[in-house]
């Protein structure tokens, strides 16, 4: 085994024995994307037009997408701490490869988001969303929404390597609870102004949803949109690989220089 698998296993390691030592916080943020679904789902989907039971199916795949955008967030903050808190300086000063502390801890985030989906998906089926594609389809449905997650924590962990401060990372992470309100996770964007609609389809969550709708067979690919959400299979994994391209040795030559 390589010097780099075998310490990005051991970081991946830690940074899940950190997710079992905080089962509250864990629990919460599993808990969260189940809430919005059944408020969205009963409290708004009455007031869009759309009958309630296809509303749900619609809102399902948005709400996947959300919660793997949220890796911005939890990448952010927890590099932050780690910074701060001087766990970076240590593993610093260890023989460690450089690229093994960020990586394991995407990838460990990457499995804590797998785990999590089930819940969604469980109660996605309880209020009446269907996979209505292939088996083949939906497997490909997950490595994408699994993908993008991986490239948000990417861009996360650069983030919060570049935060002054804990509580600067945690607000600048909470903030991006506005990306998936500017796509079409939640509402489609066909009767949006111009601009607007423009603005919401080259936002990556909007390709990454539309590609899971399409590949479980809940929604078609709207006509007339932009580039990523009219091809959004293509769309998806140009904007994740794209990301991870970026963030991703951005994140280790950030780590491997210090503060």
């Amino acid at each position: 085994m390589s010097a780099l698998a075998y310490d990005g296993l051991a970081m991946a390691g830690r940074q899940l024995r950190r997710v079992r030592n905080s089962p509250g916080l864990a629990v919460l943020t599993q808990l969260m994307p189940v809430n919005m679904l059944l408020f969205f789902g009963y409290v708004f989907g009455s007031a869009i037009a759309m009958p309630g039971r296809e509303y749900r199916a619609f809102l399902v795949p948005g709400l996947l997408v959300a919660t793997a955008a949220g890796g911005l967030m939890t990448g952010m903050f927890q590099a932050a701490a780690d910074t701060h808190r001087g766990v970076t300086d240590r593993f610093r000063s260890l023989p460690v490869s450089r690229a093994a502390v960020p990586l394991g801890q995407a990838v460990a985030d990457l499995v804590v988001t797998a785990v999590g989906t089930v819940p969604l998906l469980l109660v996605g089926l309880a209020v009446g969303w269907r996979i209505e594609g292939s088996a083949l389809a939906a497997v490909g449905a997950v490595g994408l929404l699994l993908l993008f997650r991986f490239a948000c924590t990417c861009a996360g962990i650069f983030l919060g390597l570049l935060s002054r401060s804990e509580d600067a990372a945690g607000q600048l992470g909470a903030s991006s609870f506005v990306l998936p309100l500017l796509s079409d996770a939640y509402i489609p964007t066909d009767h949006l102004p111009g601009w607007l609609r423009t603005l919401a389809e080259w936002n990556p969550i909007s390709a990454v949803t539309t590609a899971l709708r399409d590949l479980f067979g809940n929604a078609p690919v709207p006509p007339g949109a932009a580039w990523p959400v009219a091809h959004p299979v293509a769309g998806s994994l140009a904007w994740s690989l794209l990301l991870i391209a970026v963030f991703l040795p951005a994140a280790v030559r950030r780590y491997g220089r210090g503060e």
